[in-house]
């Protein structure tokens, strides 16, 4: 009898610290996101959320995968990483119920010098550097192409492979390869498409590009980073609140002045 009361004495000691892994109080927002740039621009709404008696707790993740499964489960209320298809894939391969609330920024990708300093000095089968992973393979065609350096086959949008291209005259060499290697090539190829995460991580910014993905087009439209959360918490009063501290003046103006146009705001 002595060892029953004792083990239940224990689980109600043990309650207390299980309760608070698993879940958040309604004046606590708890949301995770990557360091670089989603952690930093949650850090802007802090001050904001606090006047409104919220507490602002942010979740530094180094996975794509933690953030969502954590969002499921109630263990923070929100995430903060990802793009819409991103999101899709991942409900569908997932059974998870995740919904979008708002559209906050996008990380365009850009056009580098590599071998030469502009557009106008590509020669014909110049070398230039796209990803090689589907997705990001097609915003690098499609960027390529609305420069006017070859004709892509009407309709593929961000499906386009390089067997898309119907027209190139120049004979350019669409160089295919991992994202992460891109800004290492620039003194092997003529020009490279990067976008921003590896760009800021390679120090470029906005101001060394030869041509970006404009806010309006597809590609930034489609792949906004988004802030996530279960489905039915849309309007909950605290994921409100944080939705209205994300969209500010005070977050655009941070992201335009901080990240020198690898990260752009969408709203």
């Amino acid at each position: 009898m002595k060892k029953l009361i004792a083990l239940v004495l224990s689980a109600l000691l043990l309650l207390p610290a299980l309760v608070s892994c698993g879940g958040t109080d309604e004046n606590t927002i708890k949301v995770a996101a990557t360091s670089t740039p989603h952690a930093e621009i949650l850090e802007i709404c802090k001050d904001a959320l606090a006047e409104q008696g919220y507490t602002l707790q942010i979740e530094v993740v180094s996975d794509y995968i933690t953030p969502n499964d954590f969002t499921e489960s109630g263990d923070v209320d929100a995430n903060y990483f990802q793009h819409k298809p991103y999101l899709d894939d991942f409900n569908t391969n997932n059974k998870t119920h995740l919904v979008p609330v708002a559209a906050v920024h996008y990380e365009p990708y850009c056009i580098y010098k590599g071998t030469v300093d502009s557009l106008a000095d590509l020669e014909d089968g110049a070398a230039i550097a796209v990803p090689n992973d589907p997705t990001n393979e097609a915003r690098a065609l499609q960027l390529l192409a609305a420069q006017g350096l070859f004709t892509l086959k009407e309709g593929v949008g961000l499906t386009a492979t390089k067997n898309d291209i119907i027209d190139n005259p120049h004979n350019y060499d669409i160089r295919e390869m991992e994202a992460a290697l891109l800004p290492t090539v620039l003194d092997e190829v003529a020009v490279a498409v990067i976008n921003g995460n590896y760009a800021l991580g390679a120090n470029l910014s906005s101001e060394d590009a030869l041509a970006s993905e404009d806010v309006a087009s597809e590609a930034a439209q489609t792949f906004a980073n988004i802030l996530v959360v279960k489905e039915g918490n849309e309007n909950n009063p605290k994921i409100q609140a944080l939705v209205n501290a994300l969209l500010s003046d005070a977050v655009r103006e941070y992201i335009t002045n901080t990240y020198n146009g690898a990260v752009v705001p969408i709203f």
